[in-house]
């Protein structure tokens, strides 16, 4: 559900539950931290009907979204990060499906990583059968 965040455009996001759901939530940070207008939208693979994986740049800042969807098949990429600032270094903040993690049978798992970063690196995306990643890109500090 994260990646529909990115995947999905709305300038108008909300989380459709009891505010104390979400309470010790830790992805619920993600939806804390995702913009809700982009400067740059970028399409890097995508199979209509089967996945889709899209990389966002909040509107006015340096932080990227990416959003990766798929559908009952699970399916693994390794996505070129070259659309980031050469020369610059980012962590990437990864929100994504957990160990068992099933659209049908085991919804809820999230494994939640971070990783250094560059424009010359690859991130590896491992998609559950109807699942997601949603990762933050920002600048490393």
């Amino acid at each position: 559900q994260l990646a529909l965040y990115v995947v999905l455009y709305s300038p108008l996001q909300m989380a459709a539950d009891l505010p104390e759901n979400y309470e010790h939530q830790p992805a619920f940070q993600f939806i804390r931290d995702v913009a809700v207008d982009w400067d740059t939208t970028r399409v890097l693979a995508g199979k209509i009907g089967d996945y889709v994986i899209v990389a966002r740049r909040e509107r006015n800042g340096p932080s990227w979204f990416l959003g990766a969807i798929t559908d009952e098949e699970a399916r693994s990429f390794d996505i070129p990060l070259s659309f980031l600032t050469p020369g610059r270094a980012y962590v990437a903040e990864i929100y994504a499906d957990g160990p068992g993690a099933n659209w049908l049978t085991n919804p809820l798992p999230v494994t939640i990583s971070r990783q250094r970063v560059t424009a010359g690196s690859r991130l590896h995306i491992a998609l559950a059968p109807g699942g997601g990643q949603a990762v933050r890109i920002r600048p490393a500090r």
